[in-house]
């Protein structure tokens, strides 16, 4: 059955829409309570000047529209380089950028499925154009890392400020322009996909696709075509192909396929089989080797799972509830108002247009249900659902915003101004202060510099597991040693049990997890005894620990005799004066607050001065 064209959102503010043929809308509050809430429309017929009360002449959209793409932009650029040459986030270490060096040399099997290689696809492409092939790629990974990982995160970069306009689209379509640019302002701005769009990671890439279904999704719900079943189908295979999590945008498009063909069961069924159709097509084609090497793909979902849900070994986590977590991530990695102002928006839309409810809140619901009941939870594993959170605050900000002009028309205006501001304020003060933060130099880099100038060649040195171990490398000028260290590095320990009895011996490096667990006070002997006399801790590590002490008393005793076994040699914090953060998995290494003056962990530099340490000078 043809459907009759609508008019596009943009044109008459926040309108609730006519029913299309087939279209069953689902009730709403009375007309007072909408007429309340309704800003003023532009008069009937005057279509040649959409959002004329709120918009000026034509170039003020597209003008107002650039000026937050470019900020976005500059944001996100601002201290990219933080870190490098050294790659000190363990995920952008390990995952995309060298695997997408690897695909280079390969077939094309990522022979990696923990995460989808959609992103890891882009990255090998950018880097076969860039350096002209694996051999090039490889050689400047090695002499010059910088290159490779700055050229990785402006792929990064790049994305999310192209998220910020794909926000932009899809909220204009699904209420109007005031609202599309507002959220993009707040996206723009938003802290946590500031953040995450400096670092070669797939959570800001995963976006567009996610982006992509919702605008198919409000396109369906404001009367668009079938070829929107198409592209919402294709949209949400590139968000699952590149961040497994981005498959909720499915919610949305089923809602809005729902809504849309209710009245007619073959229609419905016909469009969600185009839908899925096209979603598994797109899947495929960006992870092809999810079917040619399916157990492969299959055993590293399962591991991916596993390691989402388990809370054992992850020591350090400082919230008892997952939901909770994300909802106070929210008040900071997209801002206080911006949270309160979501949870209006969703109200207002109780009162307006209960299919947008319908749209917005089984994604957002079932998102915070399944992720908050993991094992393990992250700050930026909220991503997918952040431009959720940015259209309803907008959404709430310009109700309100009218509500108030309705009482004072002359302030309109200034009252709309006021409220962005207020809206877009905390994630534009904190965004600042992480590229503040990001420009200068990382306390490991620092520590580093101290250890070049005061620690011989070939010294024995306990380092902790704060820093890769390229660190210990003068990246692009070895050292003729045989293996190119600079420092005789002690290994991350092992535990054995051998006559009933628990010692210690070097071997193969433990993770990241299990090292505190590790940690014995019998361990500063042991080092002296085999003339490891400088011992370097992190804050990143230790502070686990501190968060949790009856979890691992045995690595409380360790530090605590560590400071009285050893001499402080030298100690940089991050922070500025004497302020300092708990331990948290997120603040810990995104830096957010405030009282961070420079990247990176407090590092202490200790020397040994008792058993075989004695007999050397102690310093300084």
């Amino acid at each position: 059955m043809r459907r009759r064209a609508v008019p596009d959102a943009s044109s008459v503010a926040f309108e609730p829409p006519r029913a299309a043929p087939g279209v069953v809308l689902v009730g709403s509050r009375s007309a007072a309570a909408r007429r309340l809430l309704r800003p003023r429309q532009s008069r009937a017929g005057d279509g040649s000047r959409s959002d004329a009360t709120h918009g000026g002449n034509r170039l003020a959209w597209p003008a107002a529209l650039v000026g937050v793409l470019v900020v976005a932009l500059l944001l996100r650029l601002w201290g990219i380089k933080s870190g490098l040459p050294y790659v000190y986030d363990t995920d952008e270490n390990q995952h995309f950028v060298p695997h997408a060096i690897s695909l280079l040399a390969h077939n094309g099997n990522p022979n990696y499925f923990d995460n989808p290689p959609a992103f890891t696809y882009l990255l090998a492409l950018v880097f076969e154009l860039w350096f002209g092939g694996r051999g090039a790629v490889s050689h400047a990974l090695a002499v010059n890392p910088t290159e490779v990982y700055v050229l990785a995160r402006v792929v990064t970069a790049l994305l999310g400020t192209l998220a910020v306009w794909l926000l932009y689209v899809f909220a204009a379509r699904l209420f109007d322009r005031r609202v599309g640019l507002l959220a993009a302002a707040l996206m723009a701005v938003a802290f946590l996909p500031v953040f995450y769009s400096k670092l070669a990671l797939n959570d800001v890439p995963a976006l567009i696709g996610v982006e992509i279904a919702l605008w198919s999704s409000a396109a369906l719900l404001r009367g668009g075509s079938r070829r929107h079943y198409a592209i919402g189908g294709l949209a949400l295979g590139l968000a699952a192909a590149t961040k497994y999590t981005g498959g909720i945008a499915i919610l949305p498009l089923i809602a809005a396929i729902l809504m849309r063909e209710r009245a007619d069961p073959r229609a419905l069924v016909r469009a969600l089989a185009i839908a899925g159709a096209c979603a598994a097509v797109a899947f495929v084609v960006c992870d092809p080797y999810s079917l040619l090497a399916f157990s492969s793909f299959k055993a590293g979902l399962a591991h991916q799972g596993a390691e989402s849900a388990a809370a054992s070994g992850k020591l350090g986590l400082t919230h008892g509830s997952g939901i909770l977590y994300y909802l106070w991530t929210a008040t900071w990695g997209v801002g206080w108002v911006p949270a309160v102002g979501a949870l209006l928006g969703l109200g207002a839309l109780w009162l307006d247009d209960r299919r947008v409810l319908l749209l917005l809140v089984p994604a957002l619901g079932v998102y915070l249900l399944f992720m908050g009941l993991q094992g393990r939870y992250f700050g930026r594993w909220l991503m997918p659902i952040v431009p959720l959170i940015c259209v309803l605050a907008a959404y709430a900000a310009l109700r309100l915003s009218d509500l108030l002009a309705s009482r004072v028309p002359r302030a309109g205006p200034a009252i709309a101004l006021l409220l962005g501001a207020a809206v877009c304020a905390q994630g534009l003060v904190y965004s600042i202060h992480a590229g503040i933060v990001d420009s200068r130099a990382d306390t490991r880099a620092l520590a580093r510099a101290w250890l070049v100038a005061h620690v011989p060649l070939g010294t024995g040195v306990v380092i902790e597991p704060v820093v890769p171990e390229e660190w210990g490398l003068d990246i692009g000028h070895p050292l003729p040693t045989t293996d190119g260290y600079r420092w005789r590095g002690f290994p991350v320990l092992r535990k054995n049990e051998r006559d009933g009895k628990l010692t210690y011996e070097t071997g193969p490096a433990e993770t990241i997890e299990n090292y505190e667990h590790l940690l014995r006070p019998q361990l500063i002997p042991f080092y002296e005894a085999h003339g490891f006399c400088w011992v370097l801790t992190g804050s990143q590590q230790y502070g686990r620990a501190q968060v949790d002490p009856q979890a691992v008393p045995q690595a409380i005793a360790y530090y605590r005799d560590l400071a009285r076994s050893g001499t402080l040699a030298y100690q940089v914090s991050p922070f500025a004066h004497a302020a300092s953060v708990a331990f948290n998995f997120d603040w810990s290494f995104d830096y957010y607050p405030l009282a961070y003056q420079r990247p990176g962990p407090v590092v202490n530099i200790f020397r040994l001065h008792t058993g075989r340490c004695a007999t050397v000078k102690n310093f300084p």
